[in-house]
């Protein structure tokens, strides 16, 4: 056995601390996959069979049985066989049916925890649709919820998505572009922008009170976006 093999061991938990898997939970077969899985990204230097053999140990009831009996009939395997063996038996048809179906019948209400109702949601939708993105999730568990309160919930969301999007454009107006406009400025004439000569030598100079004219500040379309649109989430929350 090698160092890193044995330093990975070590950072391996005990199989007696994994999620058990006995076939009477709703979502156990998947809570185990998503373990296995987790160790194999966080301790990537264990050696797959060494995974696999610990297997034995979480399978519990008529679930080990099926384990017993997948293993004398086809023998050692990896553990992307016993992944999609496990997928393959426990989230068939039926079981992702009655997944849906659970999703589609439990709106949400004021009388639940609005944590536990969106955890139990997502574990369904993860079941039918494992590849589906946090995005789709999102829109698919705001269709569970009354029509008055979705579209709150929906503002909401939209008004921390735009102070987000706004925070990204402030950021991205790089200050090296303001110091190159800046210094433009500076060396070129204040009546025309040229700049081969001053103000003081321009041949088109303007009329001048006392020698001074005074250029308004301008603001920048950022800054005059992000005020407006601020000001009016302010506003409609005040409203409320």
């Amino acid at each position: 056995m090698s160092y890193s093999e044995k330093e990975a061991l070590k950072q391996l938990p005990e199989a007696s601390r994994w999620p058990k898997f006995s076939e009477t939970g709703e979502y156990d077969h998947m809570e185990l996959i998503d373990y296995i899985d987790g160790l194999s990204i966080y301790v990537p230097s264990i050696p797959d069979y060494r995974l696999t053999a610990r297997l034995n140990t979480p399978f519990k009831g008529h679930a080990s049985i099926w384990y017993i009996e997948m293993k004398e009939i086809h023998g050692r395997r990896n553990r992307p066989w016993w992944r999609s063996k496990i997928i393959q038996k426990h989230s068939n048809g039926t079981w992702i049916w009655k997944k849906t179906m659970s999703f589609e019948n439990e709106k949400y209400s004021v009388d639940k925890d609005p944590y536990e109702w969106c955890l139990r949601q997502s574990k369904r939708l993860k079941a039918f649709d494992p590849q589906m993105k946090i995005q789709m999730r999102n829109d698919k568990l705001l269709t569970q919820i009354p029509g008055e309160l979705e579209h709150a919930v929906k503002c909401r969301c939209n008004t921390i998505a735009l102070y987000m999007k706004l925070q990204t454009l402030y950021k991205i107006e790089t200050p090296r572009e303001r110091v190159a406009e800046v210094a433009k400025k500076k060396n070129s004439c204040h009546n025309c922008g040229s700049r081969d000569h001053y103000a003081n030598n321009c041949p088109k100079a303007k009329k001048k009170f006392n020698g001074i004219e005074k250029v308004p500040e301008e603001k920048s379309p950022t800054e005059d976006f992000e005020s407006e649109s601020m000001g009016n989430a302010i506003r409609e929350q005040a409203d409320h």
